[in-house]
């Protein structure tokens, strides 16, 4: 996943201003403890940090 979808779909999912929110200060487990920013900085597949938010936040598995 290109760093542009992953942003559309963060966007679009939680809304700008949450998903700056909680790519900066969401730490999560499933990513080693890191937040999403630290984990895509890291090298992790934003496809990856997107799945992650997604089970976070019980988005149903279609808008996956």
């Amino acid at each position: 996943m290109r760093l542009t979808e992953f942003a559309e779909l963060t966007e679009m999912e939680f809304g700008r201003r949450r998903a700056d929110g909680l790519l900066a200060d969401l730490v999560l487990v499933e990513l080693g403890s890191r937040t999403g920013r630290e984990a895509i900085a890291d090298g992790v597949d934003p496809k990856l940090v997107w799945r992650a938010l997604c089970r976070e936040f019980d988005v149903p598995p279609e808008r996956w």
